[in-house]
């Protein structure tokens, strides 16, 4: 990785064999004094259903389907997973994004 993710980014990750390689977006890059160093992702799909936890981008031009961030997929992975960008995702999207896990979550 030549860079550090920053949040609102999309990467693609290995995320072992079930999930294979597949974008996600950043949504937290650990600190230098972080006793833990992971990266706190959501998984983008291209099966939008219209579910609860779905939050709708459209079509990226940098993937081959529309897509949608599905924050019931929240993880934290190794940096190392994070194999290449993608492109940042415009901040009213990004903003979506944290209201849909607030949601999910009840904070």
């Amino acid at each position: 990785m030549l860079t550090e993710p920053q949040p609102g980014e999309v990467w693609f990750a290995e995320l072992g064999m079930v999930e294979k390689s597949r974008p996600v977006l950043v949504l937290a890059y650990p600190q230098p004094a972080d006793a833990r160093a992971l990266v706190v992702v959501v998984p983008l799909t291209s099966q939008i259903r219209g579910l609860r936890g779905e939050v709708p981008l459209g079509k990226l031009r940098w993937l081959p389907k529309p897509s949608a961030v599905n924050v019931q997929g929240l993880a934290s992975v190794d940096p190392r997973t994070l194999t290449r960008r993608l492109g940042v995702r415009p901040s009213e999207q990004y903003a979506a994004v944290k209201t849909a896990l607030r949601d999910l979550l009840q904070l």
